[in-house]
């Protein structure tokens, strides 16, 4: 007899349908699994086997072969052990082929037929629902994951015997309810920006960093709370909408990183890679690639502290995902894309004692500065838009016991001025001013004279390049539009200069 059950590979952060066949016929006992299944796959046929005979399920000696389809792709990891099991009982006419028809199932099964979860149900789950499936068929334990795709019936089992009953009779297990509320939002970790003492500045630079998403730099000495005000920008960025966390909790269902209790993604990730993370690790990869650093701070920030300690190879691969918001992964089974659309944050010190240029407490020599700037490079630096300095705390800043404003006043300014943006580029496909092409600035960045001669003198002192003059050119932008002003002044140009610490003033002359 001849059976077959839809399941899903996963590759990249793309989801391919998978049809498993399995042929039962008369010959030498056997089980041959074939259709470019890898070690893991094809270990199903043993944890298969012994959980069918522990459950009661004996077979008659037969030759049964199993099949993969499409058979040039190359299948992995522990989700196709239902699937498999579904297709053979099928096979030995246990279980109806016309009950598995249009039916998605996916799920790692134990040798004493337990069904365990897996990750990658929500992309699965999109798949089916793109495919017209009937219904889906998901380990219990991942069954809040599956439901958060509202129009696409899906039924959670826990062992061999449920899962048999619900292919045989699907609607109680379709109707089963789930106690918890998938989309309580998470707990609040308490961080605030009022938290912050001092820094007037540096929060300046992080409310407009946020604003107009571009990437930001904080330079200063160890101590001054660079590490504390990065870690608070979540906090002052709009809340995500709902195909937005669909979209990050499809990222994170497929890297394993989704809590069993509460699966959707509601809040924006913050990634904060330590800096000995290898290249492979910050990219994403593997011989079946999956999201790195980059991709799972999609939509969030992604921040590198200690930036100059991290190996050249991870800082200079964040080059093209910051301009295309994407990163390509090629393999010799093809090129793989993952979405990168984050902003980049990163904190260092001026120099390998950190107080540079404090000639007073300084003990660097002059080369010893330089190698350690060196370490990142010019086109990277020429990526971030916004370098701010972070001066060492007064005690009378620490002392005097005035909190600054909360994280919810400054969010609250932060929607208002994306808002303005959104409008504006509500026809050119971008949603931030970190966006704009360098073909749409002389259209959305108009200049007054005094703004014209302001940067053009700026130019004559400093050898900006011409991605750091579009770069200042977006930053401007961004705080006229934080003053409600179409065109761009004076004194939004001279801001702008402003956050270009890197270039005024730690260049060793």
């Amino acid at each position: 007899m001849f059976a077959s059950v839809l399941s899903a590979a996963i590759l990249g952060v793309e989801v391919c349908p998978v049809q498993v066949e399995a042929d039962v016929s008369n010959g030498l006992p056997s089980f041959i699994m074939v259709g470019f299944p890898s070690a893991q796959v094809k270990e199903a046929q043993d944890r298969v086997r012994t959980a069918l005979k522990n459950n009661g399920y004996q077979f008659p000696p037969k030759r049964i072969t199993v099949n993969f389809a499409p058979a040039d792709m190359k299948k992995e990891g522990a989700g196709f052990d239902v699937p498999v099991a579904a297709a053979v009982l099928a096979a030995f006419e246990i279980i109806s082929s016309r009950d598995v028809n249009g039916v998605m199932m996916a799920g790692e099964i134990g040798l004493d037929g337990e069904i365990h979860g897996i990750s990658g149900i929500l992309p699965m789950v999109l798949c089916a629902r793109s495919l017209g499936c009937r219904f889906c068929v998901v380990p219990y334990e991942n069954l809040k994951e599956g439901r958060l795709i509202k129009d696409v019936p899906v039924a959670g089992v826990k062992n061999l015997k449920e899962l048999i009953e619900c292919i045989q009779n699907p609607e109680p297990y379709l109707k089963m309810e789930i106690q918890e509320d998938i989309s309580a939002r998470n707990t609040d970790k308490g961080m605030d920006f009022s938290d912050i003492e001092g820094q007037e500045g540096a929060k300046r630079a992080a409310e407009i960093a946020v604003s107009g998403f571009h990437n930001m730099l904080l330079i200063g000495p160890p101590g001054t709370g660079k590490t504390m005000l990065a870690r608070r920008l979540p906090t002052i960025m709009p809340g995500l909408g709902f195909e937005e966390k669909l979209e990050l909790t499809r990222i994170y269902s497929i890297a394993g990183l989704l809590s069993r209790e509460n699966p959707l993604m509601n809040e924006r990730p913050f990634r904060s890679p330590h800096h000995t993370s290898t290249p492979q690790a910050i990219a994403g990869g593997g011989r079946n690639p999956r999201p790195g650093e980059i991709t799972l701070a999609h939509k969030g920030v992604l921040f590198l502290d200690e930036m100059p300690e991290f190996s050249r190879a991870s800082l200079e691969l964040l080059r093209q995902p910051l301009e295309d918001k994407v990163i390509q992964i090629a393999r010799a089974s093809g090129t793989y894309s993952f979405p990168a659309d984050f902003m980049l944050c990163a904190a260092m010190n001026p120099c390998p004692c950190g107080y540079y240029p404090d000639l007073n407490r300084c003990t660097c020599t002059s080369g010893e500065i330089s190698h350690y700037m060196g370490k990142i490079s010019r086109p990277l630096l020429d990526r971030i838009d916004i370098s701010t300095e972070v001066p060492p705390v007064s005690f009378a800043q620490l002392h005097c016991g005035k909190k600054g404003e909360t994280s919810t006043i400054i969010r609250k300014r932060v929607e208002k001025v994306q808002k303005i943006q959104e409008e504006r580029y509500k026809d050119e496909k971008i949603s931030f001013n970190g966006q704009l092409r360098s073909s749409l600035i002389d259209k959305y960045c108009p200049l007054t004279d005094s703004a014209s001669k302001l940067l053009a003198r700026a130019f004559e002192r400093i050898a900006f390049s011409a991605r750091s003059y579009h770069r200042i050119l977006k930053v401007a932008r961004t705080i006229a539009d934080m003053e409600e002003e179409e065109i761009i002044s004076g004194h939004h140009i001279g801001e702008a200069l402003s956050y270009r610490a890197f270039d005024k003033d730690f260049v060793i002359k």
